[in-house]
């Protein structure tokens, strides 16, 4: 806790001088109890502006291999990653999703906010594209709300490929705060399916993409 705090503590305020960043519906975020912050994925960098605009910390699931990188960049991007409550899990085949989706429903049972990119990867061509449905799973099995939350000009700042963030201006948009604790009738992967493209609508109205009706193919099932 105090290792997230004092990275919040001096990474915001960097983050807000170097990046002006637009925050717009910061109070539609709860500030207790469990909640989902279903995001749009345009680059890598998503994931930590994300806890630094949020009202309280958002833990988001990271790829084993970003806290396992050697000498001092390894030991910086340790330390940044933790601070930011960023959990490291093994990404790859159906039980390793598996078992990042009990993760995530083990942070929203503790009370804490979770952040998801239910696109899966990130958008090469800055269309947003169809959700993954374990978002929904998350919903339906730990009863949280979802806040759909849209993110502007990190595709600019730091596109696919590039090792370092430029500079340019981030916008946030936290959207209505969504409830699906009362699911339509249907099959369970019927009810997913809606509850997804619900979320991805609403993500796709704050954002202004351009919906791309397919799956990104380079995302890994979940």
């Amino acid at each position: 806790m105090l290792l997230q705090a004092t990275v919040r503590l001096v990474i915001a305020p960097l983050l807000r001088l170097l990046y002006r960043p637009v925050i717009e519906g910061r109070e539609n975020v709860p500030r207790r109890g469990a909640v989902i912050l279903a995001a749009n994925h345009l680059s890598f960098i998503d994931s930590v502006v994300i806890p630094l605009a949020a009202p309280r910390p958002v833990a988001f699931l990271a790829k084993a291999e970003y806290f396992q990188q050697p000498g001092l960049k390894g030991w910086l991007t340790r330390i940044c990653l933790t601070g930011l409550n960023a959990i490291p899990v093994q990404r790859g085949d159906h039980p390793a999703a598996q078992n990042s989706l009990q993760v995530a429903l083990d942070v929203l049972a503790d009370g804490r906010a979770f952040g998801i990119h239910p696109e899966g990867s990130r958008s090469r061509d800055g269309r947003i594209y169809r959700g993954r449905t374990g978002v929904a799973w998350l919903a339906l099995a730990s009863g949280a709300p979802v806040v759909p939350v849209a993110v502007l000009g990190t595709d600019r700042i730091q596109p696919v490929g590039a090792r370092l963030p430029g500079l340019g201006q981030i916008t946030v948009r936290f959207g209505a705060p969504m409830d699906f604790t009362q699911p339509t009738s249907g099959s369970s992967g019927q009810i997913r399916r809606a509850i997804t493209d619900e979320i991805m609508a609403a993500i796709q109205e704050l954002s202004g993409q351009e919906p791309a009706g397919r799956y990104n193919e380079l995302s890994a099932s979940a």
